[in-house]
């Protein structure tokens, strides 16, 4: 036997063993790995292989439609035409490719090369960059059956040529997509507002309610977002196979149609808004010509009817184009918006806070005459100056100090002796100095700053109303505990003096203005502010009809707090009270008597009107950050805000107006005139509604 015979026979066997071993862990392995796969995670992997062909589609929604009180469109949904190439079928040819985007280039204007990839990727669709080339690599390196946007929102002739030459374009086609319009622009754009992308920040929460961030839209400004739920609608759905690049097979469920957003009907009328626009804008630009300079910069009108409390005018001026945000809100023009210092984005009818100025005298008078600090009969003296020991507490021996009518520059002596309908129908400011903070025997006791405060809230001041728009400012009804909080000293007689003619700290909104003439207009009733009349679905059924909320009656509903006051200072006795009729019926007359005395200050605004009218002028100083730049916070010499409000009919009120010019100067001769041109539009085209629904000729 050979010596390798001898070897072979002799091989030790634990060299076999563990050859067995490694072959039989390996075989282990793999089987329990196997089974791990098959067994264990079959479902995960089946799920993984279904998502790999499975694709799901969101079909968007129809938003819904924004209509004027009379059915005239505000916003609606138009189709725009883009430009759409789905590389997948674009020739196999590299010449014919670029003949196709040579000829698309000319026809749209979008070159054939521009910029990199990269630089496609960084942009948006349908915003300006890119070449035709770059987009359609982009899209084909990623899913190359699905359409790449080239050109959008062109117009119907170029989309006619593009269907036109699709036998000659192979992989070119025109798609129809959804835009919002906004017919009344700039007229409306404050109360409807715009669409534009979903914020970062809120990505997880519009999925989560199926929308899909980059592609849908939500509402900015307005109604288009205070409504946003209401309009938007909700998503379709379709669940397809797709192939390995993208192409779609079949369908693997039954399509899920998209619900279209419901349809809004707003209390605006489109006619009267236009005339309440035409009237500020007017007046504004007068006396700005008069001037020779901007002096006027900004201003707001509401109409609204003060028994129902619909909004039937709303305009803040300046305002901006709506329409320019359609498509996408571009950058430079929303940064001179956001830089303009009169604010045109915002909605100043409900969102600027300004000194009410004499319009707050009627919270005062109607305290004054509720508590008895003074009576119809009593005579209040009213020099054209008043001195005031001022106090900041009950041991300060005080400083004088001058407390000046508005007559005061054309006539010195003031007003006279009047009695409490007159102090309301001059609008006198030191009559109503002494009702706010009383002056010496004649009226030793005057309101004080607790239950001004009290009647102001009454007369909706202080809080936001709940209008169905967002940004409401609150406005400020200040007390001696929040100026000791914010400015850090005590309350002074003077601070009450100034906040009884709506000055010093006191801030409202016009609306807030607006609703407190709307109570007394109302005989104490305060209706909520509404910018809603119907909900109607997308078939035209009404399924919110518009019914008149009462907020409440300061005639029946104890809202103000009972105080009893002694040596100036109140307080509170856990009480409330109520405003007796009388008290709002009296504040009334006051108000139509400074239309019908010869020396009221809306008689002039009013004179020889047909339909009886009352009102309230006011001229608020002010010093904000614009008029500190420009160095006019002289002292005695602020500029003033314009601010007049006034109802008609008398008797039985259908519309109260409210109008307010930025640095407008005197409320009876800038903003009154504009507060009458809307009340006589309102009847001249209620005459004309009438006469049409008669067969009539207006």
């Amino acid at each position: 036997m050979s010596t390798v015979s001898a070897q072979r026979v002799h091989l030790q066997t634990w060299r076999l063993v563990a050859v067995y071993v490694v072959v039989v862990l390996l075989f282990l392995a793999l089987g329990a790995r196997l089974v791990t796969l098959q067994v264990f995670q079959a479902e995960d992997w089946m799920a993984s292989a279904v998502e790999n062909y499975t694709r799901v589609i969101s079909v968007p929604a129809p938003r819904g439609i924004i209509y004027d009180r009379n059915g005239y469109v505000l916003a609606r949904n138009i189709a725009s035409y883009n430009i759409v190439i789905t590389p997948a079928y674009l020739p196999d040819d590299p010449g014919d490719v670029q003949r196709i985007y040579r000829e698309l280039a000319a026809l749209t204007g979008v070159p054939v090369n521009k910029g990199t990839v990269e630089d496609a990727k960084r942009i948006a669709p349908c915003v300006p960059g890119p070449g035709i080339s770059q987009l359609v690599e982009l899209g084909a390196s990623l899913a190359p059956y699905s359409p790449v946007k080239i050109a959008c929102d062109v117009s119907e002739e170029v989309a006619r040529i593009a269907r036109e030459r699709a036998m000659d374009w192979p992989g070119v086609s025109v798609e129809i997509e959804p835009i919002r319009d906004y017919p009344t622009g700039s007229l409306t754009a404050a109360i409807v507002g715009f669409l534009g992308p979903i914020p970062a920040s809120l990505e997880e929460e519009y999925r989560a309610l199926g929308f899909i961030p980059g592609r849908d839209k939500v509402g900015y400004a307005g109604v288009e977002a205070s409504l946003q739920d209401i309009l938007a609608g909700r998503n379709g759905e379709r669940v397809v196979e797709v192939d390995v690049a993208g192409k779609e097979i079949r369908n693997l469920k039954p399509p899920v149609p998209p619900v279209p957003g419901n349809n809004v009907k707003l209390t605006i009328d489109t006619r009267l808004q236009m005339a309440a626009e035409g009237a500020l804008v007017g007046e504004i630009e007068s006396w700005n010509a008069y001037f020779g300079r901007i002096r006027i910069s900004s201003g707001v009108v509401i109409a609204m009817n003060p028994k129902t409390g619909e909004i039937l005018a709303m305009v803040s001026y300046p305002t901006y184009e709506n329409n320019r945000m359609a498509r996408f809100i571009p950058a430079y023009y929303y940064e001179q918006l956001s830089q303009d210092p009169r604010h045109p984005l915002l909605n100043n009818a409900i969102s600027g806070e300004y000194p009410p100025g004499s319009v707050f005298k009627l919270s005062t008078a109607t305290g004054a005459l509720n508590e008895g600090v003074i009576t119809l009969d009593k005579i209040v003296e009213t020099p054209g100056q008043l001195i005031l020991t001022e106090k900041f507490s009950p041991n300060d021996p005080g400083r004088e100090r001058p407390f000046v009518d508005w007559i005061y520059d054309k006539r010195p002596e003031g007003f006279g002796r009047l009695d409490f309908l007159h102090c309301i129908a001059y609008s006198s400011n030191v009559c109503f100095y002494k009702l706010g903070g009383g002056y010496k025997d004649e009226i030793p006791e005057g309101l004080g700053i607790l239950r001004l405060g009290e009647y102001a809230r009454a007369l909706g001041y202080g809080a936001p109303s709940g209008i169905e728009l967002l940004g409401e400012a609150d406005g400020l009804i200040p007390s001696p505990r929040w100026k000791r909080i914010t400015q850090g000293e005590n309350w002074s007689t003077g601070d009450t003096y100034i906040a009884s003619v709506g000055q010093g700290y006191v801030l409202a909104t016009p609306l807030q203005v607006l609703m407190s003439g709307a109570t007394i207009a109302n005989d104490g009733k305060l209706m909520q502010p509404t910018i809603v009349h119907e909900i109607l679905d997308s078939e035209g059924h009404v399924i919110q009809p518009f019914r008149p909320r009462l907020k409440w009656d300061i005639t029946v509903t104890p809202l103000i707090k009972e105080f009893d006051c002694e040596g100036g200072f109140c307080l509170e006795t856990g009480k409330k009270k109520i405003v007796q009729p009388w008290v709002v019926q009296k504040i009334q007359e006051g108000m139509r008597l400074a239309v019908t005395d010869p020396q009221g200050t809306l008689h002039k605004a009013f004179q020889g009107f047909p339909i009886a009218v009352a009102g309230k002028t006011g001229t608020a100083e002010y010093c904000d950050d614009v008029a500190l730049a420009a160095n006019r916070c002289q002292f005695g010499q602020w500029p003033t805000h314009s601010w007049t409000l006034a109802y008609a009919p008398y008797e039985d009120p259908e519309i109260i107006v409210l109008a307010f010019a930025y640095n407008g100067g005197e409320g009876a001769s800038v903003a009154a005139p504009i507060v009458a041109r809307v009340i006589e539009a309102y009847f001249e085209l209620k005459t004309i509604d009438i006469a049409q629904s008669t067969g009539q000729t207006p």
